[in-house]
């Protein structure tokens, strides 16, 4: 998605609570251009893991409008905004760099992808997997972007290895 398209400038709405997918689908159903950007989890539910998807955001959606024609009114009155992010009664522009930030790093989907340029010695927590949560220190970088963690079990250091994706 191109953060700068003509006169069309990035704001952010506050959503109404779960209201998300609703506000995304009515803005875009009226023409206008909306991101909601994600992250990937995993989560134990009933002793077994799921991944899953969530708002990065939560509770805000940002939404590209041409500056020249500026249809407040509509957005505001959409099912599922609650209200533009405003200062002064205005709607404040999120910068092209932010969102030139935020874009670039996600994927085709909208999930925003973790790139951290990890080295020994780092201290990170394990997103993904049977070990979410557990907080390391990476040992070792390996190829095929897998990296080995030296992780606290039960008083021993451990050494596993994950992908570096799974990783933050």
């Amino acid at each position: 998605m191109n953060p700068t398209t003509g006169n069309s400038n990035w704001y952010l709405a506050q959503l109404k609570p779960n209201c998300a997918n609703i506000a995304k689908h009515n803005l875009e159903r009226q023409g206008f251009k909306s991101f909601l950007p994600l992250e990937s989890y995993t989560k134990v539910r009933g002793g077994k893991f799921t991944a899953g998807t969530r708002p990065y955001f939560p509770g805000y959606l940002f939404i590209s409008i041409n500056s020249k024609s500026a249809p407040w009114r509509a957005i505001r009155s959409t099912n599922g905004i609650a209200r533009l992010v405003s200062f002064n009664d205005t709607p404040a522009k999120i910068p092209h760099k932010i969102m030139t930030d935020i874009l670039s790093a996600s994927d085709e989907r909208g999930i925003i992808q973790q790139h951290k340029d990890l080295k020994p010695g780092d201290r990170v927590e394990i997103t993904k997997g049977s070990l979410t949560g557990i907080i390391g220190t990476i040992d070792q970088i390996a190829p095929q972007k897998r990296a080995w963690v030296l992780i606290d079990v039960m008083g021993k250091e451990t050494l596993v290895s994950t992908k570096q994706e799974n990783l933050y």
